[in-house]
C-alpha cells in the first residue's frame, strides 16, 4: 500500500496548490520578513549561507551522517537519518543558531508577541532523507505541548545543506495554515514544496502545517533543523544534558542562554534561586543567596509596597 492511499489520499492526482511560498533575499529587512511570516506562516530566505560556510558545515557533519542510523517508525522515518546535540558535533552550527536574521525573527515571533520574556532552542537536529523514503504526515510542531495558547510559542528554521527540490524530498508546507482552526484538516494538494538552492533558510511557525516529502531522487537530501520555543515550555531536546558542560562553557554567552543556561522570570529554571548562567560560570557551586528574579512590573509593585505599605494592605494581611 502506498503512503497516499494509507493516509486517505486517493491515487488520482489531487489538484496542486499554485500559491508560491513567499521568498526574500538574505539582506531583506527583518521587520518585513516578520510581517510575511506572520501572514503566511512560512518564508524562504535565499543566499543566507556563504559557500565556504556551507562547505565547512557539510564537511563537519559528513562523518556524523555516516555514523547515524535511520529511524524506527513511520513519522520520523525509517529511511531518514537524524542526530542532535549539534554544538557538540559541529563548531559551525553555532553560527546558524546565532544568525542575526533568525534571532530577529525569533524576537519578533516569540518576544514581541508577548509569548515569553525569553526563548531557548527547542531542538537541534541534522536530517538526511534518503532515496526511497516516503512522505511524512503533515503536522504542526507546536502540538507537542498539550495546552491551549494564544499567539506563537515556537519558530522553526531549516538550513538547506543541499538544493531542496520536489524530487529529493523538500519540506512541504501549507501557507496560511497558521491561521486555520486546529480542527481544520488539510485537503489533498494544498501543500507547497519549499524548493530552494543550498544555502537557503526555510523559516516557519510552529503552527504551520508541514512535513518532509518523498525522496524520489538517487541522492540523500540534507538539512539542519533548529527550532526556538518560549523558555517556559519544556524542550524537545534536553540540551542541558546532551551538550557536555565543558563544551557549554566554550560557547558564546548568548548561545549558552539559548541552550538553557538562563532564567525565565519569575523563577523558572533556576539553580539555588539564581540564574543558572552564574552556576555555569562558577560564580557559586552548591549554595548561594536567593535572588527574587522578578519581572519589572512585579518588582515595581514590591518596591512601592516597601515605600507605602498601607496603600497595599490587602496584599499584606
Amino acid at each position: 500500500m502506498d503512503f497516499e492511499t494509507e493516509t486517505g489520499v486517493e491515487n488520482n492526482t489531487p489538484r496542486r496548490n499554485s500559491t508560491p511560498l513567499p521568498r526574500v533575499s538574505a539582506n531583506a529587512d527583518p521587520a518585513d520578513v516578520g510581517r510575511i511570516l506572520s501572514e503566511h506562516g512560512v518564508v524562504i530566505i535565499e543566499g543566507v549561507l556563504q559557500p565556504h560556510v556551507l562547505s565547512c558545515l557539510k564537511a563537519e557533519l559528513r562523518p556524523w551522517f555516516a555514523r547515524a542510523q535511520t529511524g524506527e517508525g513511520m513519522f520520523l522515518g525509517r529511511g531518514t537519518k537524524r542526530f542532535s546535540a549539534l554544538f557538540a558535533k559541529s563548531a559551525m552550527t553555532k553560527l546558524l543558531a546565532l544568525d542575526p536574521l533568525a534571532l530577529a525573527l525569533a524576537d519578533n515571533v516569540l518576544k514581541t508577541s508577548g509569548a515569553c520574556e525569553s526563548y531557548e532552542l527547542n531542538l537541534t537536529q541534522a536530517i538526511g532523507i534518503e532515496p526511497g523514503e516516503p512522505a511524512q504526515l503533515l503536522h504542526r510542531d507546536d502540538d507537542i505541548w498539550p495546552i491551549a495558547h494564544n499567539g506563537e510559542v515556537m519558530l522553526n528554521t531549516i538550513w538547506m545543506l543541499d538544493d531542496f527540490t520536489e524530487e529529493n524530498g523538500a519540506t512541504r508546507l501549507i501557507p496560511g495554515s497558521n491561521k486555520w482552526p486546529r480542527t481544520r484538516a488539510p485537503e489533498p494538494g494544498e501543500a507547497v514544496f519549499a524548493e530552494a538552492p543550498a544555502g537557503s533558510l526555510l523559516v516557519f511557525l510552529g503552527s504551520t502545517l508541514h512535513g518532509g516529502s518523498a525522496n524520489r531522487s538517487a541522492a540523500t537530501r540534507h538539512g539542519i533543523l533548529l527550532s526556538y520555543r518560549a523558555a517556559w515550555l519544556a524542550p524537545t531536546e534536553k540540551l542541558l544534558l546532551s551538550i557536555p558542560q565543558d563544551v557549554a562553557r566554550t560557547l558564546p554567552p548568548e548561545l549558552q542562554k539559548l541552550i538553557g543556561y538562563q532564567l525565565h522570570r519569575p523563577n523558572l529554571g533556576w539553580i539555588e534561586c539564581r540564574d543558572p548562567i552564574e552556576w555555569l560560570n562558577g560564580d557559586f557551586k552548591d549554595i548561594a543567596p536567593a535572588s527574587d528574579n522578578l519581572p519589572e512590573h512585579f518588582k515595581a509593585l514590591l518596591e512601592d509596597v516597601e515605600r507605602n505599605p498601607q496603600r497595599h494592605i490587602g496584599y499584606l494581611t
